[in-house]
């Protein structure tokens, strides 16, 4: 059998519950379509808190601006 790999896609679902999960096991196993599942997460959940703080403190205009030639001072 001919296998088009140009035609390969890899797609991300993020799934909400367990029903979800198991909607979208079932229709990618009745399209006969090869599945793998992780749990990894791609970032520490420390760094995300971090990163969510910044993003607060940022629209609360908890911030500070410097002019690109006094940056190196």
């Amino acid at each position: 059998m001919y296998q088009n790999w140009s035609a390969m896609e890899t797609f991300i679902v993020h799934t909400e519950n367990k029903a979800q999960a198991n909607a979208i096991k079932a229709v990618l196993k009745a399209s006969n379509i090869t599945f793998e599942k992780t749990t990894e997460k791609p970032y520490n959940s420390e760094f995300v808190k971090k990163i969510q703080k910044s993003d607060q403190e940022y629209k609360a205009g908890q911030f500070k601006t410097i002019k690109t030639e006094d940056l190196w001072k």
